[in-house]
């Protein structure tokens, strides 16, 4: 797609609604005013569906890696700990009601998926970025290095 697949694009939407949603949480709890509960839900909301949208670009960009590569390995990871940032975001919104307190449980496991987003992104990002992994088709994923 130009350079730029779907999966990347659906990616970036997804962390960065999740992100926002942690950053929004912090804010309520330095204030303490829960001002900001509503938009950190909706925040929510919106990262968790982006992200579930996302797993058909992702699972076809990852199907497109030769098998038993180093680059299929490191997506397959990639790939079950984004599953898993999903499933931690998710359980702290089930958690939550947008006009009432924030449980801290809910605010543990947001910020245990954003700590888990961050790793997993990097997975992403370092060893197959470089090489243009789900960008061109070309991107030597088979080799020895990748």
């Amino acid at each position: 797609m130009n350079g730029h697949p779907v999966h990347r694009l659906l990616a970036a939407s997804t962390l960065g609604l999740l992100a926002t949603s942690v950053v929004l949480d912090l804010i309520d709890l330095v204030t303490g005013t829960g001002a900001f509960n509503l938009a950190a839900w909706w925040m929510l909301a919106g990262g968790i569906t982006v992200g579930l949208l996302s797993s058909p670009w992702v699972m076809a960009d990852w199907l497109r890696v030769p098998r038993g590569s180093r680059a299929r390995r490191i997506g397959a990871m990639h790939g079950s700990g984004h599953a898993m940032v999903i499933l931690l975001f998710a359980a702290s919104w089930w958690l939550r009601t947008p006009e009432a307190e924030v449980p801290g449980l809910a605010i543990a496991l947001s910020l245990a998926g954003a700590g888990t987003a961050l790793v997993t992104a990097w997975l992403r990002g370092a060893p197959l970025s470089p090489r243009g992994a789900s960008v061109y088709d070309d991107a030597g994923l088979g080799a020895p290095g990748s």
